[in-house]
């Protein structure tokens, strides 16, 4: 990839388009990758992970995918809850262009691929899942989780996949102390080194519902 990174916006380097055979929502199929993106030859170890540790998503309501990628996050969720609306959001071009190519495909027509500033102000999701970018440094991925964890709606979870070495107990950490009131932050689950960190944003009392434990 040269100089290129999965978080750049316009990745340099030639597309190298490639076809590969994924299982997403529990039957195999074939999608489209490209180099300049993360992971373009196979399921990553971490997504995997997520996907078999996190419960069916709502029927309904808006989803989001927080660094999409190629798209596995975003395509499992629409596959899963046709009525759902999917925002898959990356800063990467490249990346959106096979997410939006993907969900084509796969006949998924309630996925949006977009840059993060083009998601509406008004949306609040009902489930946010991600294997965030770690690699973009802690300042801009604690930027990031600021930006949109509290975007969810009222009692829904974010499900977060971090590779244990790379900081997923800091991470934990540092979610249960920037969001104290309101949300409960735990540890759901471990798998082939990596943690999913549940996020669930309670019911408050300004809206008449109860602040849960």
């Amino acid at each position: 990839m040269g100089s290129d990174h999965y978080f750049s916006a316009s990745p340099s380097s030639p597309s190298q388009l490639r076809r590969i055979r994924v299982s997403l929502a529990g039957q195999d199929r074939e999608v489209t990758t490209a180099s300049g993106v993360f992971s373009p030859d196979r399921l990553d170890a971490g997504t995997a992970v997520l996907l078999s540790h996190t419960p069916p998503p709502p029927s309904g309501g808006h989803f989001l995918d927080l660094g999409c990628g190629w798209g596995p996050i975003a395509l499992t969720l629409a596959l899963e809850s046709p009525r759902a609306t999917v925002w898959a959001v990356d800063v990467n071009e490249r990346a959106l262009d096979l997410v939006r190519r993907n969900a084509e495909e796969l006949g998924l027509p309630n996925v949006n691929a977009v840059r993060p500033e083009d998601v509406p102000d008004d949306v609040k999701f009902r489930t946010i899942r991600s294997n965030p970018p770690i690699r973009v440094g802690k300042n801009e991925l604690h930027s990031m989780l600021e930006r949109w964890i509290p975007r969810l709606d009222e009692r829904s979870d974010a499900w977060l996949v971090v590779q244990r070495n790379l900081g997923s107990d800091s991470l934990q950490r540092w979610l249960a102390a920037t969001f104290p009131r309101g949300y409960g932050v735990h540890r759901a689950a471990t798998g082939r080194g990596y943690r999913v960190l549940k996020v669930r944003r309670h019911g408050t009392p300004e809206t008449g519902t109860i602040e849960l434990p």
